[in-house]
């Protein structure tokens, strides 16, 4: 079956979803211990959050590459999850979407989320013909996922580095059947139109 060309993919249940993000050991490892991120992370940054495991694996390099050594797998609310997702605008402009590029630009000012399509990956971190969501948070966005969304945060390094000794030995099905399994993700509620530029 083929994949609808935007969807968002990820392990969720009734009440929470799970996205990714990769820092270095002084954020990752009191936020683990935690179960929260400490106050030397940056609340007034904007923040990219990803659904997508292999999408992270891509960006991160299994955990390999310096400042996103350690992968951490956060649990936020859905109900935050969905109120981001409403109040998003498109990172770059859309014709379809948008009536013209001023107001997109006056849009993305105000916007305290961003949401952006990449390429989905393989096993082999490859790109794939359908896209996988990146979320940005900022300001009250970033607050929020901070503070009041984030349910558990779990270290999923070891898991990461597993898989891909499993893909660079060439077992793709070994490798396959570790991954998180993510489905599609429908928002509670409205469609999303404003996103599927």
């Amino acid at each position: 079956m083929e994949e609808p060309r935007r969807e968002i993919r990820a392990v969720h249940t009734e009440s929470t979803v799970t996205v990714y993000q990769a820092y270095s050991p002084d954020i990752g490892l009191p936020a683990v211990r935690e179960g929260r991120f400490p106050s030397t992370w940056k609340r007034d940054r904007m923040t990219w959050i990803k659904p997508s495991f292999l999408w992270m694996m891509y960006r991160c390099g299994w955990g390999a590459k310096a400042g996103q050594e350690i992968v951490l797998a956060v649990e936020i609310s859905r109900a935050g999850f969905d109120w981001a997702l409403r109040q998003a605008c498109l990172s770059s402009y859309a014709r379809e979407v948008h009536p013209d590029r001023a107001t997109w630009q006056r849009d993305v000012k105000r916007a305290p989320t961003r949401v952006q399509w990449d390429p989905e990956r393989d096993l082999r971190l490859r790109p794939l013909p359908h896209r996988s969501l990146q979320l940005g948070l900022s300001g009250e966005a970033a607050r929020r996922y901070a503070d009041e969304w984030t349910v558990a945060i779990r270290d999923t390094t070891p898991l990461a580095h597993e898989i891909h000794g499993l893909v660079s030995s060439g077992d793709l099905d070994s490798a396959a059947r570790l991954l998180p399994p993510e489905r599609p993700y429908t928002v509670t509620g409205e469609p999303l139109a404003h996103l599927e530029g």
